[in-house]
């Protein structure tokens, strides 16, 4: 019957601190920056100021894979480097995503050669692959939006179903985005 009855029923969210950090997982994915040729300039370049990936994501370059929760391969991955991709990955916590971007990184691009990775599912698993030589902007960021779909999926069917069902599901998904690429 005073002043402040009804007035604050539509400024108060109820919900719980798992969805909370939750969307803050999702909406704010830390990546490890890891460009290795041409295709880490149009990362770069999705990062300044025309097209604001970092910002618009809510997302934070990490120098450290152990804050990272996202991995970008940007370019050519040579025999000489797959290890460190695979250690640098390892030192990722869990959960962790890896994006595949450019024709290289995807199936080796152009370089069929002794030295030359002929993609990097073969030595980390990779959840979204962005086409392209070099992919534009607009291409990654599709792939962050579909990114961020992945972990809501993921995180849906953990809190349902248990984190080994969603693990198993992942896997399927990875397999099946491999198996668009050929």
């Amino acid at each position: 019957m005073g002043l402040i009855d009804d007035r604050f029923d539509k400024n108060i969210f109820i919900t719980s601190l798992d969805f909370v950090f939750n969307w803050a997982r999702r909406s704010s994915l830390w990546w490890l920056q890891f460009g290795l040729a041409c295709c880490a300039i149009e990362m770069i370049s999705a990062s300044m100021s025309r097209f604001d990936l970092a910002e618009r994501f809510g997302m934070l370059y990490r120098a450290s894979p152990r804050q990272a929760d996202m991995m970008f391969i940007a370019g050519t991955v040579t025999k000489k480097m797959a290890p460190i991709v695979r250690t640098l990955y390892d030192q990722m916590p869990e959960p962790k995503w890896v994006i595949s971007m450019g024709s290289c990184a995807n199936v080796g691009g152009p370089y069929d050669t002794y030295a030359v990775l002929q993609g990097v599912d073969q030595v980390i698993p990779v959840d979204i692959y962005v086409p392209g030589c070099p992919p534009t902007p607009e291409a990654l960021y599709y792939g962050v939006l579909e990114l961020q779909n992945r972990v809501i999926k993921y995180e849906t069917m953990a809190k349902k179903q248990g984190v080994d069902a969603a693990e198993s599901q992942r896997r399927a998904d990875r397999a099946e985005a491999m198996a668009a690429q050929v």
